[in-house]
């Protein structure tokens, strides 16, 4: 099939099962990986639309990931993947008016998680420790990226392990090496905790949600930091610690 899915849940799915079949290393990252990696049905208040697929390849793998986006009848965007092709990727799907990214080597936005340094973890998305921190990595914390954060902690636990929970101590490391993603992951937890009750859901769901941002909180803490970490630290607020990213449209 090389005509892309209306329905872009099972889109994804078989945008990643053709690269399996070809070799090609690719996973999700964003609200469908959140969406895919559920354990459990998602509570109503937590649905939401999906408008566009974001991928991740590793480094110096992006024109096998071109290759194969463009026979599953993705149109690449030229002039974007000439100049950025490097450490991002633009492609469309014209037929559903959707946008499809592939970050190359990292996700870089207000931060940059090193999201392939474990990809071989989940054979569909990036393990939940980095997918989570790729969400609360953002400065300006919108509701969509809110609630993607919510069902996270809602639906998987926080330990010392990967599978279906939350690596805390892997969460926690890569605070520790990069003041400002600690200082950002730390106030969109706040951000979180102050509306995590906007949402109904079941019966223990708030509790369950406030549990896992106390493990995280309390996991990130005591990580020993890094010696740059406590050097940036002296500085603190003074010095912008986030990258402004750029809305790419198309």
């Amino acid at each position: 099939m090389t005509t892309p899915l209306p329905d872009i849940v099972e889109e994804a799915r078989r945008v990643v099962a053709a690269a399996a079949e070809r070799s090609v290393t690719v996973r999700l990252v964003g609200g469908l990986a959140v969406r895919l990696r559920a354990t459990e049905p998602m509570p109503p208040a937590l649905a939401r639309d999906y408008k566009d697929i974001d991928l991740v390849t590793l480094k110096g793998k992006g024109k096998d990931v071109a290759a194969l986006l463009t026979d599953a009848g993705y149109e690449p965007h030229k002039q974007f993947n000439a100049m950025h092709g490097h450490e991002r990727l633009l492609f469309h799907d014209l037929a559903n008016s959707r946008q499809l990214d592939v970050f190359v080597g990292a996700f870089r936005m207000c931060h940059e998680i090193p999201v392939t340094q474990r990809i071989a973890l989940d054979p569909v998305a990036v393990p939940l420790a980095e997918l989570l921190l790729t969400k609360l990595q953002v400065v300006q914390l919108n509701e969509k990226d809110q609630r993607d954060i919510v069902a996270l902690l809602y639906d998987h636990d926080v330990a010392e392990s990967d599978g279906d929970t939350v690596n805390g101590a892997e969460v926690a490391r890569l605070c520790a090496e990069d003041w400002g993603l600690w200082r950002t992951t730390r106030g969109t937890l706040e951000t979180v905790r102050a509306g995590v009750g906007a949402y109904e859901l079941p019966d223990g769901g708030r509790e369950r949600v406030l549990a896992r941002i106390d493990l995280l909180e309390a996991a990130i803490e005591r990580a020993p930091k890094s010696r740059s970490w406590r050097m940036r630290d002296r500085i603190g607020d003074r010095k912008q610690w986030y990258v402004d990213p750029e809305e790419v449209g198309g």
